[in-house]
C-alpha cells in the first residue's frame, strides 16, 4: 500500500513539473519602451514644438535708455546672465554680474538659482548660446540668447568680423532656383527603457549638451554641396532672392504637428543654416534632442553673402558696441 501511494504521488508530481518547466521557458511579455513618438507627443503637449520655442528666444544688448536690457553701469540685473565661454575667456572680461557656467552644467545651475528671474545666455558669437538657451527652455526655464554674444558687447571680444564675407559670390554651387520637393522619411529609431516623457526629455537634453561637433564651417559644403544633406531655414522668398547651396531644401517652418521634421534623414548627418548661424544652432539643438544627427553651418550666410544681406537689412553683423566689462565680479 505504501509503495502504491509513492507511485501515485510521483504520477502527480511529474506532470506538474513538466507544466512548470514549460511555463518557465515561455518568453516574458516585452517591456514597453519609449521612442521618438513618446517624446514628440510629450513636447507637443507641453508647448515645446519649435514654433513656440522660437518666440522671443534672442535679444540684443541695447541700453535701457534705448528700450533695452543693459543698465547705465553695464550690468543686466533683470536676468541671470550665464556666460558659457571658457574660464580663461571669462576672466579676460565679462558682463558685470555674469556667472561663468560650462555649457554641460547650464540646466543644473539654473535649478540651483530657480525661476525668480529669466536667464540670458552669453557666448562668443551667439551660436553656442543657442544650445544652452534651448536646453533651459526645454527644462522649464525662461531664457534668451544674447544676440551676437560678447562680440557685440565690446570689440575686444569680436569673433564675428573675421568670419563674415561673400565667399559664395561667383560660385557655381550657389544657386537661386526653387527648392526641390522635400523627402518624407521615417522618424529616428531610438528607444529608451523609460516611457515617461519628462524623464526621456531630461536625458536627451543632457546628451545634447554633452555632444561635440554640432557646428561646421561652410567652406567644405560650398565646395561640394552634393555630398551633404542641406536644409535652409528661410522663407521661400529669401531662399531664391539671396541664393542657396545647390540642392539645399527650403525648410521653414518646422513643426512636429506638420510633420515637416520627416524631411530630415532618420540617420546620417544633416546640415541646417540660416542668416547668422544663431537660429540654426538653436534649431539644431532641438533636433538633436529628438534624435536627429543635425549640425549647424557656422555664421550662416553672413560668411557667404554678407554684402547682399546687409544691403537688404537682413540679419547681418555690423560692429561691436563699446560697452564696459569687468575681469572680476
Amino acid at each position: 500500500m505504501k509503495k502504491f501511494i509513492n507511485y501515485f504521488m510521483l504520477a502527480l508530481i511529474i506532470p506538474a513539473f513538466i507544466l512548470t518547466s514549460c511555463k518557465d521557458k515561455t518568453d516574458p511579455t516585452p517591456a514597453v519602451k519609449g521612442n521618438f513618438e513618446t517624446l514628440a507627443n510629450y513636447m507637443t503637449a507641453n508647448g515645446m514644438d519649435l514654433p513656440a520655442l522660437l518666440d522671443g528666444w534672442v535679444i540684443a544688448p541695447l541700453m535701457k535708455a534705448d528700450g533695452g536690457i543693459v543698465e547705465a553701469d553695464y550690468s543686466i540685473p533683470d536676468y541671470n546672465v550665464f556666460d558659457i565661454r571658457s574660464e580663461a575667456d571669462f576672466n579676460a572680461g565679462h558682463i558685470k554680474g555674469a556667472i561663468n557656467v560650462p555649457l554641460k552644467d547650464i540646466v543644473t545651475k539654473a535649478k540651483e538659482l530657480g525661476t525668480d528671474k529669466p536667464y540670458l545666455v552669453v557666448c562668443k558669437t551667439g551660436q553656442t548660446a543657442g544650445r544652452g538657451t534651448m536646453a533651459l527652455r526645454l527644462s522649464g526655464f525662461s531664457a534668451k540668447v544674447m544676440k551676437f554674444g560678447m562680440s557685440y558687447w565690446n570689440a575686444q571680444f569680436d569673433a564675428w568680423t573675421p568670419n563674415i564675407g561673400d565667399n559664395a559670390l561667383d560660385s557655381p554651387n550657389w544657386v537661386s532656383d526653387a527648392s526641390a520637393t522635400m523627402p518624407v522619411n521615417d522618424f529616428p529609431a531610438w528607444e529608451t527603457t523609460s516611457t515617461d516623457g519628462a524623464e526621456i526629455l531630461a536625458a536627451k537634453v543632457d546628451a545634447m549638451l554633452a555632444a561635440d561637433g554640432w557646428g561646421v564651417g561652410s567652406d567644405g559644403i560650398l565646395a561640394d554641396p552634393a555630398a551633404y544633406k542641406i536644409y535652409n531655414f528661410w522663407t521661400s522668398d529669401d531662399y531664391t532672392a539671396f541664393g542657396h547651396f545647390s540642392g539645399a531644401y527650403q525648410f521653414k517652418p518646422i513643426s512636429l504637428e506638420n510633420d515637416l521634421v520627416a524631411a530630415l534623414p532618420n540617420s546620417g548627418d544633416c546640415y541646417i543654416y540660416c542668416f547668422t548661424g544663431q537660429t540654426s544652432s538653436y534649431i539644431t539643438a532641438w533636433l538633436q534632442v529628438l534624435g536627429y544627427n543635425a549640425k549647424s553651418i557656422l555664421f550662416g550666410v553672413n560668411k557667404l553673402q554678407h554684402t547682399a544681406l546687409d544691403a537688404a537689412s537682413k540679419p547681418a553683423w555690423h560692429h561691436s558696441y563699446d560697452y564696459e566689462f569687468v575681469t572680476e565680479n
